[in-house]
């Protein structure tokens, strides 16, 4: 009765100290007001709800859940009450109890704005579309405001493109029909409020594919009135879309008038001139007739060169645009335009100084011939006015000689280079990287880039090349030495960061590519867009701690924005910003069916499991925390997005030999491929588990008591036949994977050039004894629980596994310590596989270790007699079960022993030549000289040192766990 007596001020008053205390994280504290204030008001429901949050954020779940219930069930209808449960359900990812919540408050106050507003907003979070109409009407009943109106109109239209009929194309036609009469109705009535609504009708109408219908509203008089800022690229698009070149090509003229720099405009206005040659053309006219039409384009594109005061990019690179165009079509450029390599030249001489040249010359490389190509090289680098024997005399020219250097590049002048001509061309790039350094970057502030980063960045592509080409990592190692010095002058350069990261991976070098990965400082939406650099190349390092690490930041990323994306289009509602908010909804999407996301989620598990220590039972305890359900596929296989920035390391190879979305294409279906794998790897593992050790919530469920104890013997049944059919079907699906896999015959990615990404681990698990080993292990798990004599052939198929997979190891190992020459070119490769083996034996030890918990012997007892078991000639007692085990148990402990000896006399990497070499060569400042290469050695070493102590770590802990599940079972034997 309190809460009735106590008025809103007191309420606030007393309430408050615990909001402060929440608010700035303290939860202690905010628990220990919340008793006081409990003390003498027992019934106050906010109270009750604010300390179910603040048990909730000191990690007391159950507690917690016991308050917010109880809260729950008395029915709250005052706002701040509701708000809190709301938050604790948000932060319990339990947005359909928020639902309920407010349905409940409405039945209590119905027609409240407040309540109904808060209800729509939690169905908004969880997309049902349908409920959103529904109450947005209610609002609109209760309340009539336009907002709410077009809350339901937007609901409808979500129905028609979103909904769980989106692809019946009769519903969503009857949807989006709904929508437009819904706001005709509106229209008619003459109550348009907002440019919003307006864009929602014009939307309607696009989404219908009613063009003509959308740009005679656009040119209305409802949109001159309430609209009267929308975009022309709508006005554009629909003129396109319904193919009136006549009226577009005047248009864009008076746009580019206005802005004659804009490049989007430019392309636009380009295709409407050569789709009214094509119009000419049909009719029938003169070929002269016909290029009337791009004689106008041209000359147009050259007044506005002419009458700009201002140097603009934009209509020098339409007149290339326009030279392309024509010469794909084989028209004739020449009398026209005329040379086109002499249009390329001007456009250098006047924005060569730019570092944008590069990529815009870059655009119309792949329209010229090869031998073309060859000669524009040449005409650039003269037209830098720099030889071999002569320096930039100021920032302008250096920065004219680099993109004469990076086109020339792109060009191919450096394929067919002998080894010796890119070595001197190596040393030339760094001479010219320190006079520029020496001369032009004094004074910079910490978050400049260097103007002579870039030669720096070449030298290292050049170095990439001679390596591959020798199939050595001295030259490369050297390149990583050159930039890590201009890491040290230019401390911001994040190009830098990401070449020395992809070269640190290259070498195997986990603990140099984290500090890189550090340094670069990614976070927010990067983590999604550019995490592969890094993420990707983490399972199978040899490095779990550090894997989990930054799989724990990543996935923290995406969990933290989900909850925020929910917000950003509850607010484009609140708000009525209608453009936004499929956007919003989209960006949503691409998130949380993110590659990077799923994949980054099942290693973490992955990791989880791998470096289980303790007893069983904790083990088993820390697996029941994750919450695999193996019986269920949750990742969206065909709606996995690809969200890489595959352009976040800068290439300057040459166009004839590079194929951006090819290499995405081909990498992105090996990750696909490689993620079924990994997922069944942590489900077939999980189902050998839950079917000796369920779940406790599952067990629970089987003890619950029931009348017929017969029928409740058959159910239990049922289960553990459902359990078993789950392990076959997943050893079914295991099979079937590597078999389709291998009729794919998916082809290692290019590393023709540095910039190209890392080979997927596909082929890695491909050629380790992954399939065998898992196929061999389940059909052993199915025989031991069907009590099957064939048992044994089982289990020595799955000690052979494990005997091949320690003799991979030693080989691996053996083959490292006598590579004495070179110890990096191949290193990765190395360290890959031994990982690999480590990931197979430290899984297998979980797995046999519950296998042995299930059937240990009972403790020896004088008062009881063992019961005979009806067993058939064809099945194994329980003790011969615990017996084959054992033995088990103890083969792989005696090879984890073989493990740990053998790693314990892995060298550390030699480097291909000696560092006094390497100092020769490189020629840097004295100062930095003397340190900079040892610096960089005594990464590698370290590196190495602490990848073997991991792994010496791992075998401890699983050989203690082999150990104690041995002497457990001699104990009581």
């Amino acid at each position: 009765m309190a809460q009735h007596v106590l008025s809103p001020a007191t309420v606030e008053r007393r309430l408050r100290p615990i909001y402060d205390n929440l608010e700035v994280g303290n939860n202690r504290k905010a628990l220990q007001e919340c008793e006081k204030v409990l003390k003498k008001h027992p019934h106050l429901l906010c109270a009750r709800a604010l300390k179910g949050l603040a048990l909730l954020r000191l990690g007391r779940v159950e507690e917690s859940d016991i308050f917010l219930t109880a809260v729950a069930n008395e029915r709250p209808s005052d706002d701040s009450t509701l708000q809190v449960l709301s938050f604790c359900y948000k932060e319990l990812e339990q947005l359909d109890k928020i639902v309920e919540l407010y349905n409940l408050a409405v039945q209590q106050c119905p027609g409240n704005e407040e309540l109904l507003a808060h209800l729509f907003i939690s169905h908004v979070r969880i997309e049902d579309f349908k409920a959103q109409q529904s109450v947005a009407l209610q609002l609109y009943k209760a309340v009539p405001k336009n907002a709410y109106y077009f809350w339901a109109v937007m609901s409808v239209v979500l129905q028609g493109i979103r909904g769980p009929e989106k692809n019946v194309p009769e519903k969503r036609k009857l949807c989006l029909s709904l929508a437009q009469r819904m706001v005709d109705k509106i229209i008619n009535e003459n109550k348009l409020e907002s440019e919003q609504e307006v864009f929602l009708y014009f939307h309607i109408l696009k989404l219908q594919n009613d063009n003509k219908a959308a740009l005679t509203f656009l040119n209305g008089p409802i949109c001159e009135k309430y609209y009267p800022g929308i975009p022309i690229s709508f006005k554009i698009e629909l003129l396109q879309s319904l193919c009136m070149w006549e009226e577009i090509n005047p248009l864009l003229k008076d746009l580019l008038k206005e802005e004659p720099d804009r490049w989007d405009y430019y392309k636009d206005y380009l295709t409407s001139c050569f789709e009214l040659y094509k119009i000419e053309k049909e009719k029938s006219k003169s070929e002269e007739e016909c290029m009337q039409v791009l004689e106008d384009c041209h000359e147009f594109i050259c007044m506005l060169i002419e009458s700009n005061t201002k140097k603009v990019r934009g209509s020098y690179l339409a007149r290339l645009e326009l030279h392309k165009r024509m010469r794909a079509q084989n028209l004739n450029t020449k009398d026209l335009l005329g040379n086109f390599c002499d249009q390329v030249l001007e456009y250098f001489r006047l924005f060569g100084n730019k570092s944008c040249c590069t990529h815009d010359v870059a655009l119309f490389l792949e329209s010229i011939s090869m031998e073309e190509r060859q000669s524009l090289a040449s005409k650039l680098l003269l037209e830098s006015g720099i030889s071999s024997t002569t320096l930039p005399q100021n920032k302008d020219q250096m920065q004219k000689h680099i993109c004469a250097l990076q086109i020339s590049r792109m060009c191919g002048s450096h394929i067919d280079l002998k080894v010796e001509h890119l070595l001197a061309f190596y040393t030339a790039l760094k001479l010219h990287y320190e006079h520029g350094l020496s001369s032009f970057g004094k004074g910079l502030l910490s978050t400049d880039i260097g103007p002579s980063d870039p030669y720096a960045l070449l030298a290292a592509n050049v170095m990439y090349d001679i390596s591959l080409q020798e199939q050595k990592s001295d030259h490369l190692f050297e390149a990583l030495c050159l930039l890590q010095y201009v890491l040290r002058n230019s401390t911001s350069n994040f190009h830098v960061k990401l070449l020395s990261l992809k070269i640190y991976h290259m070498f195997g070098c986990l603990l140099g590519a984290q500090e890189m990965y550090d340094y670069l400082d990614i976070k927010h939406i990067q983590l999604d867009s550019m995490g592969y650099v890094h993420c990707n190349l983490l399972p199978l390092c040899g490095r779990v701690s550090m894997g989990r690490t930054v799989f724990d930041a990543t996935l923290k990323f995406f969990t933290y924005s989900y909850k925020e994306r929910l917000e950003y289009i509850s607010y484009a509602y609140r708000f009525c910003s209608f453009s936004k908010l499929e956007e919003f909804m989209n960006f949503k999407e691409r998130l949380s069916n993110s590659l990077m996301y799923v994949s980054t989620a099942v290693e973490a598990q992955l990791c989880d499991l791998v470096s289980f220590y303790g007893s069983v039972q904790q083990n088993l305890t820390a697996y029941n925390a994750m919450s695999i359900d193996p019986s269920d596929d949750r990742i969206s296989w065909h709606e996995l997005s690809d969200n890489r920035d595959l352009t976040a390391i800068l290439r300057w190879d040459p166009v004839h030999l590079v194929n951006v979305e090819e290499e995405r294409k081909s990498s992105f279906e090996q990750e696909v491929d490689l993620l079924h794998i990994r997922s069944l790897i942590l489900r077939l593992v999980s189902s050998f588990v839950d079917l000796f050790h369920p779940a406790p919530e599952a067990k629970l469920s089987a003890k619950k008591p029931t009348v017929n104890i017969n029928a409740n013997k058959n159910e239990i049944n049922k289960e553990k036949l459902k359990e078993i059919d789950v392990v076959e079907s997943l050893r079914d699906s295991w099979k079937t994977l590597f078999e389709n896999l291998r009729s794919k015959k998916h082809k290692p990615l290019s590393n023709r050039f540095i910039a190209d990404l890392l080979p997927t681990r596909l082929h890695l698990m491909l050629q380790m004894p992954y399939e065998a080993f898992f196929t061999n292990l389940a059909d052993f798990v199915i025989n031991l629980y069907k009590v099957d004599k064939s048992l044994s052939e089982k289990s020595k198929a799955v000690n052979d596994n494990v005997t091949r997979i320690v003799a991979i190891l030693k080989d691996t190992i053996e083959e490292s310590n006598m590579t004495r020459g070179d110890g990096l070119w191949r290193r990765r490769e190395w360290q890959n596989k031994i990982a690999a083996c480590m990931e197979l034996l430290s899984l297998y030890v979980f797995v046999l270790s519950v296998f042995n918990e299930k059937f240990q012997p009972p403790l020896k007892s004088s008062k009881s007699k063992k019961k005979t078991e009806n067993l058939t000639d064809l099945q194994m007692s329980e003790k011969e079960r615990s017996q084959l085990l054992q033995d088990m148990q103890r083969h792989v402990r005696q090879k984890l022993e073989v493990c740990d000896y053998t790693i314990q006399y892995w060298e550390p990497p030699t480097l291909p030549r000696d560092l006094s070499s390497f100092m020769a060569d490189l020629s840097l400042k004295p100062e930095f000289e003397t340190t900079l290469i040892s610096d960089v050695a005594s990464i590698f070493k370290e590196s190495h040192e602490l990848m073997v102590n991991e792994f010496l770590n791992l075998i401890k802990d699983k050989i203690f766990c082999c150990s104690n599940v041995i002497d457990k079972t001699n104990a009581k034997k």
